[in-house]
């Protein structure tokens, strides 16, 4: 009679095992920012502290701009403002002549 309340223990935590150990999304384990979307924000390039593309392991493709007070956004990666945000941070910061302002918020 203790067989049956064990083998339904065993069988509910081989289910619960099972089910948890599904596969791990890559922008779970990635390093590198992903976006769940993009928004075409147009950020005043004074504002801009860096900017990069998120990785080809990514669902969406975009292209993250994060601004002096460290904020982020996702960019569509095909508008052209965004396209030579990108040229230009790559440039600069071959030359490192890039943004050098300070977050300028104002704090409550």
């Amino acid at each position: 009679m203790k067989t049956l309340p064990t083998l339904i223990l065993l069988a509910l935590i081989c289910f619960l095992h099972h089910s948890s150990a599904g596969p791990i999304s890559p922008e779970l384990v990635s390093a590198e920012p992903c976006c769940p979307g993009f928004n075409q924000r147009l950020i005043p390039k004074p504002k801009v502290k860096h900017v990069e593309k998120t990785s080809n392991s990514c669902k969406t493709q975009a292209i993250v701009v994060t601004t002096v007070c460290d904020e982020t956004s996702c960019i569509d990666p095909n508008w052209r403002w965004a396209k030579n945000l990108l040229a230009a941070f790559e440039k600069a910061t071959a030359n490192s002549t890039f943004n050098t302002s300070t977050c300028e918020k104002q704090q409550k």
